[in-house]
């Protein structure tokens, strides 16, 4: 099975996985690092059913909410189908469907480890930012519960941040930082015989 075909079966029942593995305190510190104001336009990538896309609407945001999965873009049109300010786009990550320099904000929630080339996607999404745009990418920190890569189909076993931190200056943010999220992530084998606990990181930069 592929990543996409795993996050097309659980798309149904990813709303109470995602409570399992990580909680609200994730997304409140990467929406408070990227100082989002009200009216600005932000882009969720790998967005899911909405976890970061959610909090972004309450705070005044329009949102480009995309995803690879045609399955999680229908849960997430049910949880937000009274809203207007959703912009909805199938995409993925070497190739985001959104136009240069479009974004204020671009945000990558446990992104970057399903991915292939982590560089390439940071500089696609730096490529969508505005000038002074900001990118906030939370993931993982490198472990070794390789389970992970079996069960639900990661290709990376988290980053070093020192890598994360290079790989965005690379793409030409400035400002770059990088710092724990306060929280782990949390995962237990389909076999019960192995409990992950992995803690988060959120990298911050500015085009």
């Amino acid at each position: 099975m592929k990543g996409k075909q795993y996050f097309d079966k659980v798309a149904p029942l990813w709303d109470k996985l995602r409570e399992g593995f990580f909680s609200e305190r994730v997304r409140e510190k990467a929406i408070l690092l990227a100082n989002v104001q009200p009216g600005k336009i932000a882009v969720d990538i790998g967005a899911g059913t909405g976890f970061i896309t959610e909090e972004l609407l309450k705070k005044g945001l329009k949102v480009i909410a995309i995803d690879q999965s045609e399955a999680m873009i229908r849960e997430m049109k049910k949880r937000f189908k009274d809203e207007s300010a959703v912009d909805y786009r199938i995409g993925v990550a070497k190739k985001l469907p959104v136009k240069d320099g479009y974004v204020d904000y671009a945000f990558a929630n446990m992104f970057l480890h399903h991915i292939d080339n982590p560089l390439a996607a940071i500089k696609e999404m730096s490529r969508i930012l505005k000038p002074s745009g900001a990118l906030v990418i939370t993931d993982l920190d490198k472990h070794n519960f390789k389970f992970l890569k079996i069960e639900q189909h990661d290709r990376w076993l988290g980053f070093k941040r020192e890598d994360v931190k290079r790989w965005l200056v690379e793409a030409g943010l400035k400002e770059v930082k990088i710092d724990c999220a306060g929280e782990n992530c949390f995962a237990q084998s389909d076999r019960k015989k192995e409990y992950a606990s992995i803690s988060i990181f959120v990298a911050t930069g500015k085009k």
